[in-house]
């Protein structure tokens, strides 16, 4: 029951993010829910061996499109980091990990539009978001404190991003000492209209949460 209130927790921190991006104006307008069945990332027990042959499977072709794509990063970085990692290739997402050991943390998404310094700003954001959030136990509360202590850093907690390019240009950034994997979605994925399921520098065997059995820090 407690790990239920937990991740319950940790939900409504996702809401208020979800929320906060349009009231900076980083969002575009709204637009109509789409279901699609296109996903990026590994799958929950998967091995990651697996997933990153699949990811780089999903490279090959010769078309002229541009994609979607996942890109994870071996480490994470700071938010500065992100458009020269990418070769200047449009950010639409930034996800955001903060470790810490023995303790469960949740990844954060932040939307951004196509603008270097909204992409920079995303830490922040996420940061913003989770010092708005209200917990439903102590220990969640904490961990969230932490959370939102260190991207106001920022720490380097940027450990996947939801980018477009073209195959050439995706097949070029796996050639980046820190690029992990570059998953692609067929050209004719549409934006916002496909799951992400993000891979961890820490996911090393296979695709499973962490341990939650440590103690909090202080920040």
């Amino acid at each position: 029951m407690r790990e239920r209130l937990r991740i319950a927790g940790f939900a409504g921190a996702a809401v208020v993010l979800v929320v906060l991006i349009p009231i900076l104006g980083w969002a575009g307008p709204p637009r109509p829910a789409v279901i699609g069945t296109d996903r990026l990332g590994p799958d929950s027990g998967e091995p990651v061996a697996d997933y990153l042959a699949r990811a780089r499977d999903s490279l090959r072709g010769d078309d002229s499109g541009e994609h979607w794509a996942l890109v994870t990063l071996t480490a994470g970085i700071v938010p500065n980091d992100i458009p020269k990692t990418v070769a200047g290739l449009r950010v639409s997402q930034v996800i955001y990990h903060v470790p810490i050991n023995h303790v469960y943390t949740p990844p954060i998404t932040v939307p951004t539009p196509a603008d270097d310094t909204a992409v920079i700003a995303s830490a922040r954001a996420a940061a913003g978001a989770l010092d708005a959030s209200e917990s439903f136990d102590a220990r969640t509360a904490q961990t969230t404190a932490v959370m939102a202590a260190r991207l106001h850093i920022p720490c380097r907690c940027a450990v996947d991003l939801i980018i477009r390019g073209t195959l050439p240009e995706l097949r070029t950034l796996t050639t980046h000492p820190n690029i992990r994997s570059v998953e692609a979605l067929p050209p004719n994925a549409s934006a916002g209209a496909f799951a992400i399921f993000p891979l961890l520098p820490e996911q090393t065997d296979t695709v499973t949460p962490g341990p939650d059995d440590g103690s909090v820090p202080a920040r």
